[in-house]
């Protein structure tokens, strides 16, 4: 996931997840009260405050040793911060989607998360593309379906 925190001068500062060391995720894990990596992925997807915070504090902490998450306060949060998912978060999502579709015989569930796949993604050529590579390429925003 990439956690995006803009600053005054409006210059964005891009994080990854997958850049954090097993000693940061569980610093972080600590810090929200021993809450388990697999939660705070979930409390990401959602737009989590603490979540959010949580990870740009622990990469404040690459620079700054001494910062302290009680003290590490993101002022204008809602404007400054957000959190997106990667290429292969979407692909992970979507094989999950497509193999209870093919169990039902159906695209419903994919259509159904698309919308928020849509919103989540870094870059929404992403979803497209992952779409492509499942053979659901019909499915993407502003596709006409191939079977019409």
């Amino acid at each position: 996931m990439i956690i995006t925190y803009v600053q005054d001068d409006g210059t964005e500062e891009r994080y990854t997840t997958d850049d954090l060391s097993a000693l940061e995720a569980a610093a972080i894990e600590e810090a929200m009260g021993d809450t388990p990596w697999r939660f705070i992925e979930d409390q990401l997807r959602g737009q989590r405050p603490t979540a959010m915070r949580a990870v740009l504090w622990v990469f404040r902490r690459r620079t700054e040793p001494k910062l302290e998450f009680s003290e590490f306060d993101v002022p204008g949060w809602k404007r400054r911060m957000r959190c997106r998912i990667e290429r292969f978060e979407i692909d992970d999502i979507l094989d999950n989607l497509v193999q209870t579709a093919l169990a039902n015989n159906e695209d419903a569930s994919i259509n159904a998360m698309l919308p928020h796949l849509y919103s989540l993604a870094q870059n929404r050529a992403d979803v497209d593309a992952a779409l492509d590579a499942l053979g659901k390429g019909h499915l993407a925003a502003g596709r006409e379906d191939s079977a019409a």
